[in-house]
């Protein structure tokens, strides 16, 4: 199979990288199982050189809004496109023409490249929780009216529906997945507005302070990137027929406060590392994480074969494991 991850240079486009090396398998069209011959790597920024220097990588650096540079990073013969790139959420509230370039117009120039080859690629697109929002009912099920407060949601939202009738007419098998909060990101923080919800985490436990700048009672809908590669891939491999007709599902995730969270922090690393955590309200980020709905009925894709999180402190200890070598900073 012939595969391209858009935003590849990302975290989760990076660790579905080496997912995909490693097995060196994905679902076909045909339902069956098949080697990855070429993986086409696109982002702004070059991917790391263990992924590069594998013969399978093909990489691709540039603008996403560049159509000639997503005709390169998409050529006839690819089987399968994991759309990853956006400017994340108060990154697009910031600069609306950049989120609408990145995450709308590049999501339609996508479609139409694969449109364009007449061999109905597999497409997963990553959507997001912010999706909905204002006036909600307690809990959001897959089928709750899509309401986003944001333009970063609302661009997700155009591109859920493009993903379901790109497909309805048969021009790509697409799936589109809204992803909870993603804990814990390596790295640095970033734009996201819920960049916060892995820095109290992450920072403490390297030994750093961290600024969490919601109130303690607010609420998220969280997910690891362990399960998130899980239900990536997953995703892929359902046929059509196991989708349906509605190409969208909310991914499983478990809903908790940031203060429940410093504590799972306390149980597994101890007081002195979650002491780390400054709490300073920030009225512009509280606002956007308010409006996001804490709590999902994710039936579909548990029905589907997706996993779930058991909870925070495991996913803590993962965090651990696979990032730090399994130290902590005392």
């Amino acid at each position: 199979m012939n595969v391209t991850i858009t935003g590849a240079s990302g975290f989760i486009g990076r660790k579905l990288a080496h997912r995909l090396l490693a097995a060196n398998s994905l679902i076909g069209s045909n339902g069956e199982a098949s080697r990855v011959e070429r993986l086409t790597l696109l982002d702004v920024i070059d991917p790391s050189a263990e992924l590069a220097e594998d013969p399978r990588v093909t990489v691709v650096t540039g603008d996403i809004t560049d159509r000639a540079l997503l005709e390169k990073a998409i050529p006839v013969d690819t089987d399968s496109v994991f759309h990853l790139a956006a400017v994340v959420s108060a990154g697009a509230e910031e600069d609306f023409d950049l989120g609408m370039a990145v995450n709308l117009d590049a999501a339609r120039a996508i479609l139409d490249i694969c449109r364009g080859h007449g061999t109905k690629p597999k497409l997963v697109f990553a959507s997001s929780c912010a999706a909905f929002g204002g006036d909600m009912p307690d809990v959001i099920a897959d089928m709750t009216a899509r309401t986003p407060q944001t333009s970063y949601g609302t661009q997700k939202v155009i591109g859920e529906l493009m993903v379901n009738d790109y497909s309805r007419k048969g021009f790509v098998d697409g799936r589109a997945l809204r992803f909870p909060t993603v804990v814990v990101r390596p790295g640095k923080p970033n734009k996201a507005a819920s960049t916060f919800a892995s820095s109290i985490i992450r920072e403490p436990l390297q030994g750093d302070r961290a600024v969490c700048p919601v109130k303690p009672e607010s609420r998220m809908f969280l997910a690891s990137p362990r399960s998130i590669i899980e239900n990536v891939v997953r995703a892929h491999n359902l046929t059509d027929t196991e989708w349906g007709p509605s190409r969208e599902a909310t991914l499983p995730g478990f809903c908790m406060t940031i203060q429940a969270m410093a504590d799972a922090l306390e149980t597994v690393a101890g007081k002195t590392v979650s002491d780390r955590i400054d709490w300073e309200h920030d009225p512009f980020i509280q606002g956007i994480v308010d409006g996001w709905p804490p709590d999902f009925d994710t039936q579909k894709a548990l029905s589907l074969g997706f996993v779930r999180d058991n909870s925070m402190e495991e996913i803590i200890r993962a965090f651990i494991e696979d990032e730090l070598d399994g130290k902590i900073a005392g």
